[in-house]
């Protein structure tokens, strides 16, 4: 053996060992990841909203004429049995008061119906007296008949005369009526407050009554005072037949159908409770958000289809979260959101395959802001890289954060 292939039988493994050490060195670190495995279970894509409940027909009394109403002794909470149940009782309203010139316009009537009154009751004793003398006369002409000193035509005149005279004095009279009655018209523009308060204090009220049996939900004019006709006084309810309404952005609204099922959570109990659908409303309305952005919103109406007693604390106007389901299935194959991501046109994912990332391209059905359903691309108990980040990259090495 010559002293060049001895050397090269030394430094031969020498430096190959070396190159594999330098290889080793300097060969791309694992880049730390967080996997999650694909698996099958249930999915539910749903909408969802802050809500308050609501009764379904709330009934507002109000007031049927002006005047005064008396202070309502009902208080929220209290049970209303329809037509027989007080709610509130109104009395005629104190007139108001007179300025200058209509106080001085007021007396110069109560003065010409005093007048008028005084001229009236002259006329009642001329009528009076009319009618004694003309009686008189018929008495006198009446004994001269008897005797035959007097014509029949004679007598017929004089008691004309007395028929006559009668009538005018019930005229006189009636007059006379009519016109104390405009006195006391008069009178009456003159009156004040303070004088009406003592004349009605003891009046018949307008007594207004429950028109549904249920319970107050709210007094809205709860002190004696001064009301117009058709102010509102009193709301009333029946608390059983409660519902949930719920404003949607109008994005959302549109993919709500009747009879879809809703889950009403953090209404307080310890479990959510079930819900129905029942109607959309076909306007939407503009609402501006906490961040001051104006965003179009459509009410939908949910009702509640779990058992009473489950929820009879629940009351008109508490808060809810409902959620409206738009499609659920039990068994599908998911992964979470936050392993996609766009490679082109289709959607990707990272899949760990001995220890190093495997690009993946998928089909993804339904979602619901965290899980996808996964319809071809992937198997159950595949493992997938969570928040994929730019050293992600195919064929790249992957460590588990953490281990």
């Amino acid at each position: 053996m010559t002293p060049a292939s001895k050397r090269l039988l030394f430094w031969g493994p020498l430096a190959l060992a070396l190159a594999g050490v330098l290889l080793w060195l300097f060969r791309p670190a694992a880049v730390p990841v967080d996997l999650v495995e694909v698996g099958r279970g249930p999915l539910t894509v749903s909408v969802s909203d802050e809500g308050e409940t609501r009764v379904r027909d709330v009934y507002v009394v109000s007031a049927p004429v002006p005047g005064r109403m008396r202070r309502i002794e009902l208080e929220v909470g209290d049970a209303v049995v329809a037509d027989q149940t007080v709610v509130a009782r109104i009395e005629p309203g104190d007139p108001s008061f007179l300025d200058v010139r209509s106080e001085a316009e007021a007396r110069a009537g109560v003065d010409a119906a005093a007048a008028a009154r005084t001229h009236a009751g002259a006329q009642v004793t001329r009528a009076q007296a009319e009618l004694d003398f003309a009686r008189s006369e018929l008495g006198r002409i009446r004994a001269l008949a008897r005797s035959h000193t007097v014509s029949e035509n004679d007598l017929d005149a004089a008691e004309r005369r007395a028929r006559t005279a009668e009538a005018a004095l019930a005229e006189a009279r009636a007059e006379r009526q009519v016109r104390e009655s405009e006195y006391q018209v008069a009178r009456a523009r003159l009156m004040t407050p303070a004088a009406s308060r003592s004349r009605v204090a003891d009046c018949e009220c307008v007594t207004v009554l429950s028109p549904v049996s249920g319970t107050v939900l709210r007094v809205v004019t709860e002190s004696e005072g001064v009301v117009a006709s058709g102010a509102a006084l009193v709301e009333v309810g029946n608390p059983d037949q409660l519902e949930v309404v719920v404003d949607l952005l109008s994005a959302d609204a549109v993919r709500v159908q009747v009879g879809q099922r809703a889950i009403i959570e953090a209404w307080g109990g310890p479990e959510p409770l079930e819900g129905r659908v029942r109607r959309i409303e076909p306007f939407g309305f503009t609402k501006v958000s906490a961040l001051g952005i104006e965003e179009q919103r459509v009410n939908v109406v949910i009702d509640i289809t779990a058992p009473r007693e489950r929820w009879q604390r629940l009351g008109h106007g508490y808060r809810v979260e409902p959620r409206i389901v738009l499609w659920e299935a039990q068994d599908v194959l998911r992964l979470p959101l936050s392993a996609l991501f766009r490679h082109g046109e289709r959607w990707a994912v990272f899949v760990e395959h001995g220890g190093h990332a495997e690009l993946r391209e998928v089909e993804i059905g339904q979602g619901n802001g965290l899980d996808a359903e996964v319809r071809s691309g992937l198997d159950a108990g595949e493992r997938v890289v969570l928040h994929p980040g730019d050293r992600v990259s195919p064929g790249a090495r992957l460590a588990v954060r953490g281990t």
